[in-house]
């Protein structure tokens, strides 16, 4: 139940940042890095929640 929750609240934040997000990143150059950091931050998140749990 609890790795439900997390899910569910991973995707709402994906939800409510992504417009602004693909607003911001007109650039493919500059979506990309972006992109990549977001993957890296969201990986480190999981990490930190499967370690600690």
């Amino acid at each position: 139940m609890d790795k439900l929750l997390s899910v569910i609240f991973m995707v709402g934040v994906l939800l409510l940042v992504l417009p602004g997000f693909l607003q911001s990143n007109s650039q493919l150059k500059q979506f990309l890095k972006n992109l990549t950091i977001w993957i890296i931050v969201i990986l480190i998140i999981l990490l930190i929640i499967y370690l600690f749990k």
